[in-house]
């Protein structure tokens, strides 16, 4: 199914015509292209590589410790035999449910020697970069194997789909979402699923491949999988080719039921956990009516990119993790222009592959806007297809905006097949030519990708390194750094990953960010989802505190209910340390934290470089 194909046989595989020259070295192509996929993946994330251990997404914190959380849960996975998919570590006394999260079980498994000998800061890096890198690459043998000949235009459509400014975007934290290879190596199998004869083979491949992704990008698969469904669905109705259509059908029908057997074999307890575990919710966390991709901004440009520099960085986006499109004007004019293009010089059969792809780049733009149209940050009452699909399953714990990668993705390939028509000179007028080119350039430059943001975050204590905690903490007992661990103040989710990475004796610890339900019923039911553990009135004592500097005069009331929130935690001992990390370069009040720790507590315990109070079980500290 070859978009390069020129005769009606839309599927030819691969095209034959018209002919390509031989390359008796292509490897020097992929390692040309690979090496400078690896450069830009670390020329991005190059404030990391500067210091991993004390270097901080700042526009993202809590979403770096999250993913470093559960790299050092996979060591600790392996030593102790637990669960992948839920732990008892976060969240006491509830627990968090992994697989209802994004749990990326491969990689905190394939990568857990590496966390063990460098440890979860440097392994993040590492995975971060190499997503990036691959993301490109893949991207770029798909093109070569599929839809162009040229690997010049291979690799604009590749590195394009690698570095988008959506993918830039969530190199901001997401190890799942930066995962873009994923898509073009399922997308590379689906197509071979028609190969006569090998249906079980194929089908077997792909489902091993559907298990292995969902741990590590999910959402990302679900919408790999509708883009496929809404592609192979459009171009199988394209009257060209629905001979070429039928032929295949059974073929692809019994690969399909390989494919669900394998992957359902394989998922049923991952599936089953994350929709009927412990723990689980109902919908999202996040607003799907703010989380929704303002239709302007796909006429924007990126916050980090080279128009940014020039002050022409974006208003729009609900956060600089979630800048998902911004491709400015240049960009989107040159798509449609270079569609209409290769449009007017295909055969029918290429045509109908050119058809089903912009359908799913229309749908997907749609399906980004959320519920109702959006503009310049003013909801409009035009309501959108995804106000019903809302209601779904799976649709209902996704953010809308993030189906615009999935335009960006139909982007690149256009880009690739505008350049295949440019270096193979198919369009002989020279200002035409010439128009594209410079065009294609002028589009390009714009939003070619700046560096993430970084920051300095706070060393991990002594007294978690060297171990000392032992003293104040029982055999799995309970311990808390103020503080309490959230998004926003992620140093102690941080710091316990680093000692799950040592394989040592592990602490539990209340709170932490993640997604879990809103409402905890007697058992721990299921409720509408939120980010991290409803907060208690002492856990936001301490939160308000360190975010807002303030102190408030404390009751009898405050006290007793701290007692009942003590408890409940099982708390045996909290410390307050030297530094604590805020995002995006805030600077928490460590002051109002002692204040309100010591009124709370009396006077804390100078152990190595931290302030401790214990509370332990029979000795009241409130009681003085």
């Amino acid at each position: 199914m070859s978009v390069a194909a020129t005769a009606p046989a839309a599927s030819a595989d691969p095209p034959t015509e018209p002919p390509a020259p031989v390359r008796s070295r292509p490897w020097r192509t992929h390692l040309t292209v690979a090496m400078i996929a690896l450069s830009m993946a670390v020329y991005v994330t190059n404030g990391l590589w500067r210091d991993p251990y004390d270097h901080v997404l700042s526009d993202n914190v809590g979403d770096q410790a999250f993913f470093e959380w559960l790299l050092g849960y996979g060591v600790y996975t392996l030593g102790h035999g637990s669960d992948p998919f839920f732990s008892e570590l976060l969240n006491v006394p509830w627990g968090v449910n992994l697989a209802a999260n994004t749990s990326i079980s491969v990689y905190t498994v394939a990568f857990a020697p590496l966390t063990y000998l460098a440890g979860p800061q440097f392994t993040y890096v590492t995975i971060l970069t190499l997503n990036l890198a691959c993301s490109a690459f893949a991207w770029y043998l798909f093109m070569s194997r599929w839809l162009v000949r040229s690997p010049l235009a291979a690799g604009v459509g590749g590195m394009f789909c690698g570095f988008a400014p959506g993918f830039i975007s969530h190199a901001n934290g997401h190890l799942n979402w930066t995962a873009g290879w994923v898509a073009p190596l399922v997308m590379w199998q689906v197509l071979k699923l028609r190969e006569p004869g090998r249906w079980l083979r194929n089908g077997l491949i792909l489902g091993v491949m559907l298990a292995a992704f969902f741990t590590i990008a999910a959402e990302g698969l679900f919408y790999v999988a509708l883009a496929s469904g809404i592609f192979v669905i459009t171009w199988a109705f394209g009257r060209e080719v629905r001979a070429e259509a039928k032929a295949a059908f059974t073929t692809v029908l019994r690969a399909l039921g390989v494919t669900a057997v394998v992957a359902g074999a394989l998922l049923a307890y991952p599936l089953y956990m994350h929709f009927a575990g412990p723990q689980t919710f109902n919908g999202t966390g996040f607003n799907q009516r703010y989380f929704v991709e303002d239709a302007a901004s796909y006429l924007s440009f990126p916050n980090r990119s080279l128009a940014a520099l020039v002050g022409l960085g974006s208003t729009l986006p609900p956060n600089r993790t979630e800048e998902t499109t911004y491709f400015g004007v240049p960009l989107v004019v040159l798509a449609l222009v270079a569609l209409v293009v290769v449009w007017r010089r295909s055969a029918p059969g290429r045509r109908v592959t050119l058809r089903a792809l912009t359908v799913v780049g229309v749908t997907f733009l749609v399906l980004s806007w959320g519920p109702r149209l959006n503009w310049m940050q003013a909801e409009l009452p035009i309501p959108l297809p995804y106000a019903v699909l809302s209601h779904l399953p799976i649709f209902n714990a996704a953010l809308p905006l993030r189906l615009g990668l999935v335009v960006a993705i139909v982007i690149g390939i256009v880009l690739a097949l505008v350049t295949e028509e440019l270096v193979t000179h198919r369009i002989k007028s020279p200002n035409m030519h010439a128009g594209l080119t410079a065009a294609t350039v002028a589009a390009l430059i714009p939003i070619f990708p700046l560096p993430v943001r970084h920051q300095e975050r706070a060393p991990e204590p002594d007294f978690i390194s060297q171990g000392t905690w032992q003293r104040y903490v029982s055999d799995n007992g309970v311990i808390s750094t103020l503080p309490f661990a959230l998004n926003v103040t992620a140093d102690g989710q941080r710091w316990q990953a680093y000692t799950m990475a040592r394989g040592g004796p592990q602490y539990r610890i209340p709170g932490g960010y993640f997604l879990g339900p809103m409402i905890n019923g007697d058992a721990g039911r299921e409720g509408i989802g939120r980010i991290g553990a409803p907060p208690l009135a002492t856990d936001w004592l301490f939160t308000r505190a360190a975010l807002y500097g303030y102190v408030t005069e404390l009751s009898d009331a405050d006290r007793d209910q701290a007692r009942a929130d003590f408890a409940y935690w099982n708390v045996e001992a909290v410390f307050l340390p030297e530094q604590i990390t805020g995002s995006d370069h805030m600077t928490l009040n460590r002051n109002a934290v002692l204040v309100t720790a010591t009124d709370l507590l009396g006077p804390p315990e100078q152990v190595d470089d931290v302030l401790v109070w214990r509370i332990r079980p029979g000795v009241d500290p409130l009681d003085r």
